[in-house]
């Protein structure tokens, strides 16, 4: 019906015909009763009856047009036919599609001076007296053409609205869906960056310190060793544990220990010293301060590891590195300082690129913070990170 309108307002008009056709022959005021065949429409009544039919083929494309039509027709018969047809038939169906198809006062407007025009004209015209049932019956028809149709549009509008909030709702489910994937997929990225940057730089700076020394101080090598060897393996444990989070569910259960944060700062520390680079800290969290939350915890750290790293990368010979991380209100502060070294610049932002400073402004943007980074006056780099608690 939805795909083929034409074709189902034709069937309609086809039954509202045969049914008008029909009851042209039934007689109201048998002596028994209605009684059918005991009268015969005229030819201008079944000539008006075709033609309030054939309009209604077209009640969906201009229904006011139709009504307009059809009310004509039925005003003519009412004032000349008898015996009377029932061409109001056509009138009525057009009524319901107008008040089915228009708002709420276009369909009292249109209803009322229908049901007026039609009754008072079957009132006045014809030698039926003003009182008769067929005059009535008009009333009647047309008051509930009126009603069923915009009953019939409420509903229609309310099943509309609960469709498109059910629609609205989907679409805001998958929204945040994809929204939820992104972030996760973004923070695993970071995750994977500050694990992956860290640790291959710590081995990196001590696998050439140990290819340096091996022949004149093998002592010293083999402690280089030792370091890269513990780097390695803190990198592979992270590694493991970032990469099982994406596991599926029923894969092998990921591993449980903690992430990283403040309560390790010292280990971090270490194996940047270990690693050449002399590094100073400060910690001030407040006596009895409640504890940081866990996302805030694990952004402290990780700006601190990447800051250290970058500063382990790009910083000349003899830089040294001071850290500091102190609450102060409702937000930590986390600072990272270095002296450059014996470089002329050591700025982070080397031509190859990377995503280390990108990181750390994510991590802080995430939790509604702020990281700012930039060279210090006379030499050296900045690192400041505000993270909301």
């Amino acid at each position: 019906m939805r795909a083929h309108p034409l074709a189902t307002d034709a069937v309609l008009a086809l039954g509202a015909l045969v049914s008008m056709v029909l009851g042209s022959f039934v007689d109201p005021h048998g002596p028994l009763g209605p009684s059918f065949r005991t009268r015969a429409p005229e030819p201008v009544s079944l000539l008006l009856m075709l033609l309030g039919a054939a309009a209604l083929v077209f009640r969906r494309r201009s229904p006011r047009a139709v009504l307009a039509v059809t009310c004509g027709l039925t005003l003519v018969e009412l004032a000349t036919g008898e015996p009377r047809a029932p061409v109001a038939m056509s009138a009525v169906i057009a009524l319901y599609t107008v008040a089915s198809r228009t708002d709420r006062p276009t369909t009292w407007r249109t209803g009322l001076l229908t049901m007026a025009g039609l009754t008072g004209v079957a009132m006045l015209a014809g030698p039926l007296p003003w009182y008769a049932q067929e005059n009535i019956g008009i009333f009647a028809w047309t008051g509930m053409a009126a009603a069923a149709g915009d009953a019939v549009r409420s509903r229609r509008a309310f099943v509309d609205a609960i469709r498109e909030r059910a629609e609205r709702a989907e679409r805001t489910r998958e929204e945040e869906a994809r929204r939820r994937v992104a972030e996760e997929r973004l923070r695993i990225a970071r995750d994977l960056h500050d694990v992956v940057a860290h640790h291959i730089a710590l081995v990196n700076v001590q696998a050439g310190v140990a290819a340096h020394v091996m022949d004149k101080r093998p002592d010293q090598a083999k402690e280089a060793l030792a370091h890269v060897r513990d780097a390695s393996r803190s990198a592979l444990n992270e590694l493991r544990a970032t990469v099982g989070l994406l596991r599926q569910t029923g894969d092998p259960e990921a591993p449980t220990e903690p992430a990283p944060g403040l309560a390790v700062l010292d280990e971090l520390l270490d194996t940047f010293r270990h690693a050449g680079l002399p590094v100073e800290a400060t910690v001030q969290l407040g006596t009895g301060a409640d504890p940081l939350p866990a996302a805030v915890d694990l952004a402290a750290y990780r700006v601190i590891q990447e800051a250290l790293t970058n500063v382990r990368k790009h910083a000349g010979p003899g830089a040294q590195a001071e850290v500091s991380v102190v609450r102060v209100g409702a937000s930590v502060e986390v600072t990272v300082l270095d002296d450059g070294g014996d470089s002329a610049d050591s700025s982070p932002g080397d031509p190859g690129g990377g995503h280390g400073l990108l990181g750390m402004r994510e991590r802080a943007g995430a939790l509604g913070g702020s990281c700012f980074t930039g060279p210090r006056y006379g030499g050296g780099y900045r690192v400041h990170a505000i993270l909301p608690v």
